[in-house]
Protein backbone atom coordinates (compact mmCIF):
# COMPACT_ATOMS: atom_id res chain seq x y z
CA UNK A 1 0.00 0.00 0.00
CA UNK A 2 3.16 1.89 1.01
CA UNK A 3 4.96 1.49 -2.30
CA UNK A 4 1.90 2.44 -4.17
CA UNK A 5 1.27 5.77 -2.41
CA UNK A 6 4.89 6.49 -3.11
CA UNK A 7 4.61 5.53 -7.06
CA UNK A 8 1.63 7.56 -7.55
CA UNK A 9 3.24 10.85 -5.45
CA UNK A 10 6.13 10.62 -7.81
CA UNK A 11 3.77 10.36 -11.03
CA UNK A 12 2.01 13.45 -9.71
CA UNK A 13 5.04 15.35 -9.30
CA UNK A 14 6.16 14.56 -12.71
CA UNK A 15 2.87 15.39 -14.33
CA UNK A 16 2.93 18.45 -12.17
CA UNK A 17 6.27 19.72 -13.48
CA UNK A 18 5.40 18.76 -16.81
CA UNK A 19 2.18 21.28 -17.32
CA UNK A 20 4.96 24.04 -15.93
CA UNK A 21 7.59 23.76 -17.83
CA UNK A 22 8.34 25.82 -20.55
CA UNK A 23 9.96 24.17 -23.78
CA UNK A 24 13.48 25.26 -23.65
CA UNK A 25 13.17 25.53 -27.51
CA UNK A 26 10.42 28.72 -27.90
CA UNK A 27 12.94 30.19 -25.44
CA UNK A 28 15.63 29.99 -27.19
CA UNK A 29 14.38 31.42 -30.19
CA UNK A 30 16.07 34.77 -31.04
CA UNK A 31 14.26 37.91 -31.87
CA UNK A 32 15.07 37.78 -35.68
CA UNK A 33 13.91 34.26 -35.39
CA UNK A 34 10.34 35.75 -34.17
CA UNK A 35 9.73 38.24 -36.98
CA UNK A 36 7.75 37.13 -39.31
CA UNK A 37 5.97 39.32 -42.35
CA UNK A 38 2.58 40.51 -40.68
CA UNK A 39 1.41 41.52 -44.41
CA UNK A 40 1.45 41.65 -47.97
CA UNK A 41 2.84 45.30 -47.47
CA UNK A 42 5.83 43.88 -46.10
CA UNK A 43 5.14 44.88 -42.80
CA UNK A 44 6.80 42.84 -39.47
CA UNK A 45 5.94 41.75 -36.32
CA UNK A 46 7.75 39.97 -33.61
CA UNK A 47 5.68 37.02 -32.32
CA UNK A 48 5.82 36.70 -28.22
CA UNK A 49 7.78 33.37 -26.91
CA UNK A 50 4.28 32.48 -25.33
CA UNK A 51 2.59 32.70 -28.66
CA UNK A 52 5.40 30.70 -30.56
CA UNK A 53 4.81 28.28 -27.66
CA UNK A 54 0.87 28.86 -27.87
CA UNK A 55 1.18 28.18 -31.93
CA UNK A 56 3.05 25.06 -31.68
CA UNK A 57 0.89 23.53 -29.65
CA UNK A 58 -2.22 24.56 -31.29
CA UNK A 59 -1.00 23.61 -34.92
CA UNK A 60 0.39 19.84 -33.48
CA UNK A 61 -3.22 19.60 -32.01
CA UNK A 62 -5.43 20.73 -34.65
CA UNK A 63 -3.05 21.12 -37.90
CA UNK A 64 -0.27 18.29 -37.95
CA UNK A 65 -2.55 15.14 -38.56
CA UNK A 66 -2.62 16.88 -42.58
CA UNK A 67 0.52 18.88 -42.64
CA UNK A 68 3.35 17.22 -40.16
CA UNK A 69 6.11 19.08 -41.50
CA UNK A 70 4.78 21.95 -43.64
CA UNK A 71 3.59 19.09 -46.09
CA UNK A 72 0.05 18.58 -47.15
CA UNK A 73 -1.16 15.19 -47.14
CA UNK A 74 -4.05 15.58 -48.90
CA UNK A 75 -2.07 17.54 -51.64
CA UNK A 76 1.68 17.33 -51.59
CA UNK A 77 1.90 19.19 -54.21
CA UNK A 78 1.02 22.34 -52.23
CA UNK A 79 3.15 22.69 -48.84
CA UNK A 80 3.36 25.27 -46.46
CA UNK A 81 6.68 26.39 -47.14
CA UNK A 82 7.79 29.95 -47.68
CA UNK A 83 7.51 29.71 -51.79
CA UNK A 84 4.61 27.91 -52.01
CA UNK A 85 2.91 30.29 -49.42
CA UNK A 86 4.31 33.29 -51.49
CA UNK A 87 2.60 31.57 -54.49
CA UNK A 88 -0.75 31.38 -53.35
CA UNK A 89 -3.27 33.70 -54.37
CA UNK A 90 -3.65 36.10 -52.68
CA UNK A 91 -0.24 35.77 -51.40
CA UNK A 92 -0.28 33.32 -47.81
CA UNK A 93 3.49 33.85 -46.50
CA UNK A 94 2.19 36.50 -43.63
CA UNK A 95 0.23 36.37 -40.81
CA UNK A 96 -2.76 38.27 -42.35
CA UNK A 97 -2.70 36.06 -44.90
CA UNK A 98 -2.85 32.35 -43.03
CA UNK A 99 -5.01 33.95 -40.50
CA UNK A 100 -7.56 34.75 -43.43
CA UNK A 101 -6.76 31.30 -45.43
CA UNK A 102 -8.07 29.63 -41.88
CA UNK A 103 -11.14 31.50 -42.03
CA UNK A 104 -12.19 31.52 -45.88
CA UNK A 105 -10.43 28.74 -47.21
CA UNK A 106 -9.80 28.79 -51.10
CA UNK A 107 -7.38 26.74 -53.86
CA UNK A 108 -4.06 28.05 -54.18
CA UNK A 109 -5.22 30.09 -57.04
CA UNK A 110 -8.01 31.37 -55.63
CA UNK A 111 -10.50 31.13 -57.69
CA UNK A 112 -12.29 28.72 -55.80
CA UNK A 113 -13.99 28.65 -52.22
CA UNK A 114 -13.38 25.40 -50.44
CA UNK A 115 -15.00 26.00 -47.30
CA UNK A 116 -16.73 22.43 -47.28
CA UNK A 117 -13.28 20.76 -48.01
CA UNK A 118 -11.11 22.16 -46.14
CA UNK A 119 -11.26 22.30 -42.13
CA UNK A 120 -11.85 26.54 -41.05
CA UNK A 121 -13.66 28.49 -38.31
CA UNK A 122 -16.90 28.95 -40.24
CA UNK A 123 -16.82 24.88 -40.44
CA UNK A 124 -16.80 23.31 -36.64
CA UNK A 125 -19.06 20.49 -38.30
CA UNK A 126 -16.24 19.36 -40.76
CA UNK A 127 -13.80 19.87 -38.08
CA UNK A 128 -14.31 20.26 -34.35
CA UNK A 129 -10.69 21.25 -33.45
CA UNK A 130 -11.20 24.64 -34.91
CA UNK A 131 -14.57 25.46 -33.05
CA UNK A 132 -13.13 27.10 -29.91
CA UNK A 133 -10.55 28.89 -32.08
CA UNK A 134 -10.29 32.27 -31.61
CA UNK A 135 -8.49 35.26 -33.53
CA UNK A 136 -5.10 34.76 -31.52
CA UNK A 137 -5.39 31.10 -31.40
CA UNK A 138 -4.91 31.84 -35.63
CA UNK A 139 -2.44 34.31 -35.40
CA UNK A 140 -0.43 31.51 -33.23
CA UNK A 141 -0.84 29.30 -35.95
CA UNK A 142 0.00 31.37 -38.81
CA UNK A 143 3.30 32.64 -36.40
CA UNK A 144 4.20 29.24 -36.02
CA UNK A 145 3.59 28.30 -39.96
CA UNK A 146 5.90 30.94 -40.71
CA UNK A 147 8.98 30.63 -38.47
CA UNK A 148 9.40 26.78 -39.04
CA UNK A 149 10.87 27.55 -42.43
CA UNK A 150 13.84 29.80 -40.68
CA UNK A 151 14.25 26.82 -38.18
CA UNK A 152 13.96 23.82 -40.27
CA UNK A 153 15.12 25.03 -43.56
CA UNK A 154 14.58 22.70 -46.56
CA UNK A 155 13.19 20.21 -43.67
CA UNK A 156 10.31 22.37 -43.82
CA UNK A 157 6.89 22.06 -46.38
CA UNK A 158 9.39 19.52 -48.39
CA UNK A 159 9.05 15.87 -46.42
CA UNK A 160 13.28 15.84 -46.05
CA UNK A 161 13.53 13.73 -42.90
CA UNK A 162 16.10 15.37 -40.73
CA UNK A 163 14.00 15.51 -36.75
Amino acid sequence: MLKKLILILIATAFFACQLFAQPVAALELSEQDRTVKLNQQGEEVVISVPKVQKGKRLFDDTCAQCHTRGITKTNPNVTLSQQALAGAIPPRDNLEGIVDYLKNPTTYDGATDIKELHPNINRPDLYPEMRNLTEDDLEAIAAHILIQPKLLRERWGTGKPGF
